[in-house]
């Protein structure tokens, strides 16, 4: 059990054991050998207690006092890693649960020691990711592991020398992915399928993240957190620092796209499913039918849906994930994902049956539809109410703005602060019951505008409690609402007299009041249901990733150079062409003019044969763009030129 302790403190890296177990000489192979020799004994005796103790004694000396580098070393390595195998891989009824848990946290503890080359921990990994869920003991060595690697990566920077090791490569990832996918399935078809009690007992578990969900929310928030709030190095200027910056920024937003294209795909699997649970649920007559559909959206929370969703949808919405090759991939699940949301959000609002077209033929629909009477045709013809009808909005306005002097005031005080609420009409003020001041000239100033220049509304002073002027000013602090017009508010106050000696602080207190936008003190900003928030965020996103695709790619230096020029007609009138290497250039063949003539002159100018004689160099392939007989009068005009004559010649 002491060893255990330390094993635990050691882990600690703030902690000075930790350093002075770092700075101790590894053990000799003999040494490790004999704790093998205890092992083994142990096991054939069945003694429990000796194989804990020796697993607590494998952990510690595989984290600090243990190195691999003779052959006899790796030797002993390979025969401890078989002692832990065995143990881990015996049958439930030969092994409790205790040395079941040790040998896990051994194994993890001495990963690199045990799997020093990367190909062995990824096969090890894999073989954990995709037979865990038929062994029990692979099963727990899984979630020990990726719980130690989650918190590893947190602490970890991106681009670092252990950012490699600790997050895992796309396959890896690609299986705990499917296993958080079918975590969550389970989750919710568990909804349907379990008692009464059962699903009482399962509300009171979650949102407790599985340890797959919770590494695959390190990886994302590891990735996330370093491209939002990577900044470049304002000391190193160089060219080679920027190319390395703009590197590593370009490595995140691959590794983030393709992350976000696993769990996008992930989350459509998972909202199939509920919408799925959902229906059957309203379909079914059991008794605590009501009681499932609202606990739906709670154990909807600690699926993926809720653990990992949410932030990346936020996080997408940073300028720097803000890109046109972002939006291109993502659009296509992020409209999938939209429908699905709105569907299930309306389907727990309305508890309404979800009606199939293929229940009904097309023409019994449109019989049924040419019986309808009048009134029952438009009612028909009306928007269907969606899943927002009936609603209130959150607004970060409704709790109230809060504004408030020190409490309580000394001498020279001066307080200002002006309050904003956009697109209110008008703004109510509720004060404190415990406000007060020494004198009423101590006095508190309140205007109808963005600063003391502006409407004087009222002003209050004093207090009732025996002390300093003993009186108020008017009729003392309010105690009901102090409507203001406009949707600006600025408070002024100032402390003009000193403290006196038998003042108690109750008579300083100062002020504080709430600013509202609403007469009525009703919290409406508590939030939305789970499913409509997810709906929202969802068609933010779509609908800001359909802006980047509507607008294009950004205007480059060499297009902004080039603005007027683009916009010349005469380029206009060009038909581009895309060469077999991507290169945009004129076509051979010109395009017909789509302006009007502008005299009437029914034929093209043409120049004499001479001149269309291709010049010598490599000018020759540019292609000859004819204008109007309009146009050429016009530039005539401009320069003064005269249209050339031609006489025949006279032979």
């Amino acid at each position: 059990m002491c060893i255990h302790q330390l094993n635990l403190l050691a882990a600690s890296n703030n902690l000075p054991i930790t350093n002075f177990l770092g700075k101790q000489h590894p053990i000799e192979a003999h040494h490790l050998s004999s704790i093998c020799d205890i092992m083994e004994k142990a096991m054939v005796n069945g003694d429990t207690c000796i194989i804990c103790c020796i697993l607590v004694v494998f952990q510690v000396v595989f984290k600090f006092f243990f190195s691999p580098q003779t052959e006899r070393n790796r030797d002993i390595v390979r025969r401890s890693g078989l002692l832990l195998w065995q143990l881990l891989m015996a049958p439930r009824d030969q092994i409790c649960s205790e040395i079941q848990k040790e040998v896990c946290l051994a194994i993890s503890s001495g990963l690199n020691i045990l799997y020093p080359g990367e190909a062995e921990i990824n096969n090890l990994l894999k073989l954990v990711l995709t037979e865990g869920e038929r062994n029990s003991g692979l099963s727990q060595l899984r979630d020990v592991i990726l719980t130690n690697l989650a918190e590893q990566l947190q602490n970890n920077r991106f681009g670092s020398e252990d950012d490699d090791h600790y997050r895992l490569n796309d396959e890896l990832l690609h299986y705990i992915l499917k296993i958080v996918v079918r975590e969550s399935c389970v989750l919710i078809t568990k909804c349907q399928t379990v008692s009464k009690d059962d699903f009482q007992r399962l509300l009171s578990t979650v949102p407790a993240a599985s340890s797959c969900l919770r590494y695959l929310m390190a990886v994302q928030n590891h990735l996330l957190s370093n491209t939002i709030l990577i900044k470049p190095d304002e000391n190193d200027d160089s060219d080679s620092s920027l190319q390395g910056e703009t590197l590593k920024v370009q490595e995140l937003k691959t590794s983030i796209l393709s992350l976000a294209t696993q769990i996008l795909t992930g989350c459509d699997e998972v909202l199939e499913m509920l919408q799925q649970v959902t229906t059957a649920l309203i379909n079914s007559d059991i008794s605590d039918r009501e009681q499932r559909l609202k606990g739906l959206e709670q154990i909807t929370k600690a699926t993926m849906l809720g653990h990992l969703l949410p932030v990346l949808l936020t996080s997408l919405m940073h300028p720097n994930l803000q890109t046109l090759t972002m939006a291109d991939a993502l659009m296509p699940q992020l409209v999938q994902l939209v429908l699905y949301t709105s569907q299930t959000a309306l389907l727990l609002k309305t508890q309404s049956p979800v009606f199939s077209e293929l229940n009904s033929s097309p023409s019994g629909a449109s019989e049924q539809k040419g019986k309808l009477l009048p009134d029952e045709r438009m009612l028909e013809e009306k928007e269907e109410p969606g899943f927002l009808t009936g609603l209130k909005i959150p607004a970060p306005w409704a709790a109230g703005k809060t504004v408030e002097t020190v409490h309580p005031v000394r001498d020279n005080y001066k307080f200002k602060e002006t309050v904003h609420i956009p697109g209110a009409r008008c703004l109510y003020l509720r004060f404190d019951n415990r406000c007060s001041s020494q004198y009423d000239y101590d006095k508190l100033v309140i205007y109808a505008g963005p600063n003391t220049n502006s409407r004087k509304v009222a002003e209050y002073g004093g207090n009732t409690l025996g002390y300093g002027s003993r009186s108020v000013l008017g009729t003392g602090w309010p105690k009901d609402l102090v409507k203001v017009e406009g949707d600006t508010v600025t408070f002024s106050f100032e402390m003009r007299s000193g403290r006196e000696h038998n003042t108690p602080d109750k008579a300083m207190w100062g002020f504080a009041c709430t600013v509202r936008a609403q007469e009525s003190s009703e919290d409406v900003s508590g939030g939305l249901p789970f499913l409509v928030d997810l709906a929202l965020g969802l068609s933010v996103l779509a609908c800001s990733m359909l802006r980047i695709l509507y607008n294009g790619p950004e205007i480059t230096k060499d297009e902004e150079t080039c603005q007027e020029l683009l916009r010349s007609k005469l380029l206009q009138r060009c038909q581009w062409q895309v060469e077999a290497n991507g290169v945009i250039s004129p076509a051979l063949t010109p395009s017909p003019s789509p302006l009007p003539l502008t005299i009437e002159e029914d034929r093209e100018f043409t120049y004499p044969s001479d001149v269309l004689v291709p010049p010598v160099g490599h000018y020759f392939d540019l292609p000859r763009i004819r204008l109007p007989p309009g146009i050429m009068i016009k530039l005539r005009e401009i320069s003064g030129r005269a249209r050339p004559q031609f006489r025949p010649s006279i032979k």
